[in-house]
């Protein structure tokens, strides 16, 4: 393990770079539309949500315990690789945890609803709320950005097939995040320029995450370790899905949307790794 080619560290790395940066969609939806498209984002949502869960229990979970199964029985590899599945749950569960809930970035936002509050800039305490709402939520989703940068990097080393898979659900999961930090900023300054600025740049913790993850694991990276990790994956992707996703989806859409989209990403994910296994 960790004998990658500089092609392969390459290209891994501009997928997680993307993905994180991806906020900046959410931003220019936010400033060059009316409206939100609420059904759009809410299909899409799901159908990330749909992606993360199929892979991490039908590829994720079993090649995690094919890698601990080369030094352990298979016994002991699945009960080690559940015991990893659920420490990357509790892991993301607790990034989650220590983050003020006035700078949850799992909130949906529209501009058209701060629009109809009239907010007014004269107002100083009004605008400095906002701009601090914005970057604390900035900062909330650079610290939530860490393990999923690691998440889909180490995904696209391992198979690039499900690894695109995953920065794509990714980077469209982070599109009403970076709605969520960019609106609360641009009506506390006035200013698209620092609100598209400060939202994309609070994707960038996601490749950073990725970066410092692998060459920090790099020294001792094993088949075993790379077990753990991968195991670790898989439950912090059923985690952004079941804590980010799906309730972010419902606030945008109806529920049968949500789960059409939820649907068609298990099933699209499910004929492309039979056709590209």
């Amino acid at each position: 393990m960790g004998d990658y080619s500089t092609a392969t560290l390459l290209f891994a790395f501009l997928l997680t770079l993307g993905a994180g940066l991806s906020t900046g969609i959410g931003s220019a939806i936010a400033f060059f539309t009316k409206k939100t498209n609420a059904t759009f984002l809410s299909v899409a949502l799901g159908f990330s949500a749909g992606v993360m869960v199929y892979l991490s229990f039908v590829e994720i979970f079993p090649k995690a315990q094919a890698s601990l199964g080369e030094t352990m029985s298979v016994s002991a590899s699945y009960t080690v690789t559940t015991i990893a599945f659920f420490a990357g749950i509790m892991i993301t569960m607790l990034i989650d945890r220590l983050v003020p809930d006035v700078a949850n970035p799992h909130e949906a936002r529209d501009v058209s609803e701060l629009k109809k509050k009239e907010i007014d800039l004269s107002d100083q305490d009004h605008a400095k709320s906002l701009m601090r709402m914005g970057l604390f939520t900035a900062l909330a989703i650079g610290i939530h950005n860490f393990p999923e940068g690691l998440a889909t990097f180490m995904s696209v080393l391992e198979n690039p097939t499900f690894g695109i898979s995953i920065a794509v659900a990714i980077a469209i999961h982070n599109i009403p995040e970076g709605v969520a930090v960019s609106v609360p900023i641009f009506y506390a300054t006035g200013s698209r320029k620092k609100a598209f600025i400060y939202s994309f740049l609070s994707g960038i913790s996601e490749p950073i995450g990725a970066l410092l993850g692998f060459f920090i694991l790099q020294t001792f990276m094993t088949e075993r370790t790379f077990g753990y990790i991968f195991a670790a994956v898989g439950g912090v992707m059923i985690y952004i899905a079941l804590d980010e996703l799906l309730p972010t989806a419902e606030k945008y859409g109806r529920h049968h949307l949500v789960i059409y989209g939820v649907i068609s990403g298990m099933a699209v994910m499910a004929l492309s790794l039979i056709f590209f296994a």
